[in-house]
């Protein structure tokens, strides 16, 4: 993907007094990591909500600030949903040069088999993967062909799904990722903890970390 870079501004403007900040069309932030003391930051409200609506939370981005660039991961995005803004982002600092565990969204893609022909029930398991790699390896999402589900009871494993060689899976290999089951016994399965039944050929929607506004900044 191609490098997405945001230019920031560093702010002094904390609190409720952010409202002013965005009343002029500046998008209030902060950029912290283990080697990265929190530095309040403000963005271009416009340009940054067009670009981090199109990104993951698994997606690289650049915050320039003051000269410096500071390789980031979205950590949170705090979201007003009835006048549909961005409040408040979080921006972790990471460094390219060593490994790290992120959580990454599964989209299953193809048709199943099982599902259109034969009236099977896809029901999937997981909806994202823990991973290990570098920031600059790390997939914006993993795709899952569901094509290979042919007949009812056949399933996807964590050990089934292919990833690039520089990432490495860290959750159980033999935890089932998305199976297409009997339409009968869809109430039992759906009953299980942690099994969602989804409907036919449609795919899991992809993570989300936006979150409410923070208390403390109130509404405008």
């Amino acid at each position: 993907m191609e490098k997405v870079v945001l230019k920031a501004e560093k702010r002094d403007v904390i609190g409720k007094q952010v409202k002013a900040l965005r009343r002029a069309g500046k998008l209030p932030a902060v950029i912290y990591g283990r080697r990265t003391e929190p530095i309040s930051i403000s963005l271009d409200a416009h340009n940054a909500s067009l670009v981090l609506g199109k990104l993951s939370s698994s997606s690289l981005v650049t915050i320039e600030l003051e000269g410096q660039q500071y390789p980031t991961l979205i950590r949170e995005k705090q979201r007003d949903y009835i006048k549909n803004r961005l409040l408040h982002v979080d921006f972790l600092a990471v460094s390219l040069t060593e490994s790290l565990h992120a959580t990454v969204s599964v989209n299953l893609v193809g048709v199943s088999a099982a599902v259109k022909d034969l009236n099977a029930v896809l029901v999937t398991n997981l909806q994202s993967l823990e991973v290990e790699c570098l920031p600059t390896d790390l997939p914006e999402r993993i795709d899952i062909d569901i094509s290979v589900l042919a007949k009812p009871g056949d399933g996807i494993r964590v050990k089934e799904v292919t990833v690039s060689d520089k990432v490495r899976l860290l959750d159980d290999p033999e935890t089932m990722i998305a199976v297409a089951t009997f339409a009968k016994v869809e109430e039992e399965v759906a009953a299980v903890p942690g099994v969602e039944v989804v409907a036919p050929a449609e795919a899991e929607p992809e993570l989300s970390v936006e979150r409410g506004k923070k208390e403390e900044e109130g509404e405008e």
